[in-house]
């Protein structure tokens, strides 16, 4: 396959921090991949940089075939990379349905389109019957996929998920990871996601890049890096691999 997305050598400094420092990893078109490491490690900011709320202060970042690093988080949007926030705030008193037709809006100049195409998002996700309760009025599970559908909505090629299931009960994870496997394999969607929730990283993830201290320490396939030494020593704990 293809790389959709190529990260060379980007860096990222905040004064004397270094947040991210000289990372590199390309990501297969129809791929889902992981990024993984302990808080601080500099994920979230290596997001910020593909999705255009940051410009690397090295390196570059290319989204099918051509750079995108510097450009804006609504041209990178419009380019086909849709992304979702760590902490979700959808609009409150919008309802369900209006907060993913926002997204839907993107690439739609009719808001009867834009419907059509919420309606869908929201049959995905498990989440149409609750179509018209406001989004303030969600649960936690309800509104972590409400962040999704609304990505969704803007007819993504590159998903990037940060901490979708973080707080989420097992069962709830597992619905997550099920309605995620499912657009991979149906739409060819392609997915970048940042997961403590090791459960679900090695259900969805074929390939997994560890970051600790801004520095990539290993890249490869799940079964091969839950085992490296190093990401065991500064992540994982033997505890999680026995």
């Amino acid at each position: 396959m293809s790389a959709l997305l190529k990260v060379d050598g980007v860096s990222k400094r905040f004064r004397g921090l270094i947040a991210v420092d000289r990372v590199s990893f390309q990501v297969p078109q129809g791929a889902i991949f992981a990024v993984i490491g302990p808080n601080g490690a500099g994920k979230t900011t290596l997001f910020n940089m593909i999705a255009g709320n940051f410009a690397p202060d090295n390196g570059t970042v290319s989204f099918a075939g051509e750079r995108i690093d510097g450009l804006p988080p609504d041209q990178i949007c419009r380019r086909g990379v849709g992304r979702t926030f760590q902490i979700v705030r959808p609009f409150p008193m919008l309802s369900v349905e209006e907060n993913v037709i926002v997204g839907a809006l993107l690439h739609r100049h009719h808001a009867r389109d834009a419907r059509v195409r919420a309606h869908e998002v929201l049959r995905r996700l498990d989440l149409y019957d609750k179509r018209t309760q406001r989004a303030s009025a969600l649960t936690l599970p309800d509104r972590k996929r409400l962040e999704v559908a609304r990505a969704l909505a803007t007819d993504p090629k590159l998903l990037l998920l940060d901490e979708v299931m973080a707080g989420l009960r097992p069962t709830e994870t597992d619905r997550i990871v099920a309605i995620l496997k499912e657009l991979n394999s149906e739409t060819g969607l392609t997915v970048l996601l940042i997961e403590h929730v090791m459960r679900a990283v090695m259900a969805l993830a074929s390939r997994i890049l560890v970051l600790h201290h801004g520095a990539a320490i290993a890249e490869g396939a799940p079964e091969e890096v839950v085992r490296n030494p190093a990401v065991i020593h500064s992540y994982l704990g033997a505890e999680d691999v026995a």
